[in-house]
């Protein structure tokens, strides 16, 4: 990968005795788009967190356009495994929350929020609220919260692992679409490798604990990817790939967890 506007730098993070980030490091060319993957408990949560300044490394730095990130800020945004969109408030004033934080509450941001419902395809349910709309619609609309800020790096954790499979396949296709328009970076944290391949330029393989990265897979696919593409012979051979790095490691990985939970392994 080339150098680029994101450095992670030797980052190491200790919870206790626990290590869950072993000196990792990383170059992240700007509006590129990279994927996480390896087995549960590697860090990479972890490392989102510490990205984003919500956690902070025991050694090492992260620097963002050649400045150190020492805390949060609006320069990343973060969207998560949940929704999390405020259930008393609808779908603009959600949308707008970011903004109304960072103090940006202009005509010209307010034409920005609604450029971006009209992105991510919710035009016309700015007045609902999220309990009146599909899990794949909230997650536009986080989707959109996020990028109302616009940030130099979208962090995004597990956003499509409560959505059911179909409604999955088509959020990918969605984030695709609006990652094509504006070109952020984004860093993505799954635990699908067909849908890592499908989404990114770059796969970063992390190890079991203590993370530490097996290898970065470049995904020489051609863009725009149809869906159609994950039945290819060359995508199967990317999954292929990253599956063997980190096959034996997954199935180490549960069978600890299945004992230190009594369980009994099939």
């Amino acid at each position: 990968m080339k150098s680029s506007h994101l450095v992670i730098d030797s980052i190491t993070k200790r919870f206790g005795d626990l290590v869950a980030l072993d000196r990792v490091s990383l170059n992240i060319e700007e509006g590129s788009f990279v994927s996480l993957v390896g087995p549960s408990g590697c860090g990479k949560t972890t490392l989102l967190r510490i990205i984003d300044g919500l956690d902070f490394p025991d050694e090492g730095k992260c620097v963002l356009n050649e400045k150190l990130i020492t805390g949060p800020g609006s320069n990343r945004g973060f969207v998560f495994q949940g929704d999390s969109l405020l259930p008393w408030r609808n779908i603009w004033q959600n949308v707008k929350i970011g903004q109304e934080i960072i103090r940006k509450r202009t005509t010209q941001d307010d034409a920005h929020c609604q450029a971006l419902i009209d992105l991510v395809g919710l035009n016309g349910f700015e007045k609902y609220y999220p309990w009146q709309i599909s899990g794949g619609m909230r997650q536009r609309a986080n989707l959109a919260r996020a990028l109302a800020i616009d940030p130099d790096v979208l962090l995004m954790d597990e956003p499509f692992s409560a959505l059911d499979a179909q409604t999955r396949e088509i959020m990918q296709t969605e984030l695709m679409r609006i990652w094509s328009v504006g070109k952020k970076t984004v860093l993505f944290v799954t635990h699908q490798i067909d849908e890592a391949v499908y989404l990114s330029d770059y796969v970063v393989v992390l190890g079991r604990r203590p993370g530490r990265i097996r290898e970065i897979v470049a995904i020489d696919l051609e863009r725009p990817r149809p869906l159609k593409i994950k039945r290819s012979p060359e995508f199967g051979a990317y999954v292929d790939k990253i599956w063997g790095l980190i096959e034996n490691e997954v199935r180490d990985s549960l069978a600890e967890e299945l004992d230190r939970k009594k369980l009994p392994a099939s």
